[in-house]
């Protein structure tokens, strides 16, 4: 199995540096968004595709992964601050994550149209029709909304490879991924990061094991409908060979290398799986109390002054 814990791997995104500050308001701010990625192998994509993302890959002029994901959000205040604002880009991003193992080439898409479209339709699902009218003009709701239309009519995939989470990470996200797994930068700037990255046949097994035991040991209805979602969005935009990774994002940028280092999530999702497997009620009611405070504790920060 590909570990990317105290690995090459791991050693060659960044080389980890020590700080003292509790909080990194120092760096640039990042919006406060873990990500869900799923990385297609290139022989995924089209003869067409597959040339200009190798043409990509070697390019000097693409946002390289460590700037990346402030890249995506320059392009999108861009977005926001032209009067009127823009919902989504008239034309898909040709820009993409990117990751090489085993001197094979993985492609993330952006995606940035349609991951703005898919947003749009669930605040104006969940917002008042004139608040939604106070945010963005009429005639750019109803464009965004018809290209939105047309793309869905076409048959066109609407799901796309990155799901976002703002201030915290739900249980689940956790389950596909093992601690060794695990990819810690601490630093100043932009390269603060901690991720994790798999193989999406490795994730698959660990959910499918992770519901097996809840439906053994507790019954069908301990299986939460996110647990079953991300099953089904694995699924269904997914290669079999592909990676899929958990990026905190923006998080780390709010909380303290000791939060961070302290931070075993998914090592302790983990060990409450096999706890729940082997009946230790005890051991399951620890690690679930431990890790509900420490995410409780992360959104709290959404109201602090």
């Amino acid at each position: 199995m590909w570990r990317t814990h105290g690995s090459r791997s791991c050693q060659a995104f960044l080389t980890v540096s020590a700080r003292g500050n509790d909080l990194c308001h120092d760096a640039i701010v990042l919006p406060y968004t873990a990500y869900l990625r799923v990385y297609q192998p290139i022989t995924a994509f089209s003869p067409r595709d597959r040339r200009y993302w190798e043409g990509y890959a070697s390019s000097k002029d693409r946002p390289k992964r460590i700037n990346a994901l402030a890249a995506e959000q320059a392009e999108s205040l861009g977005r926001t601050i032209t009067t009127p604002p823009v919902v989504a880009p008239t034309e898909e991003s040709r820009d993409a994550y990117l990751r090489r193992v085993d001197e094979r080439l993985y492609v993330c898409p952006w995606q940035t149209r349609l991951r703005c479209w898919r947003s749009f339709a669930e605040f104006t699902a969940d917002t008042p029709t004139t608040l939604v009218d106070a945010y963005v003009p009429d005639r750019e709701a109803s464009r965004a909304e018809t290209g939105y239309r047309q793309w869905r009519d076409s048959g066109a995939e609407t799901r796309p490879g990155i799901l976002t989470s703002t201030w915290t990470i739900p249980v689940p996200w956790f389950i596909p991924f093992e601690h060794q797994e695990r990819c810690l930068v601490l630093s100043a700037d932009t390269t603060r990061t901690l991720l994790y990255l798999t193989r999406t046949s490795q994730a698959r097994r660990r959910l499918e094991h992770t519901v097996a035991v809840l439906r053994e040991r507790i019954g069908e209805h301990a299986i939460s409908g996110s647990t079953e979602r991300l099953m089904d969005w694995l699924e269904s935009v997914a290669h079999p060979d592909s990676l899929v990774e958990l990026d905190y994002g923006g998080l780390p940028h709010l909380l303290s290398d000791d939060h961070l280092s302290t931070d075993h999530s998914v090592a302790e999702i983990t060990d409450a799986i096999e706890a729940l497997g082997k009946g230790d009620g005890g051991r399951v009611v620890e690690l679930r109390e431990r890790i509900t405070r420490r995410w409780r504790s992360v959104r709290a920060l959404e109201h602090a002054n």
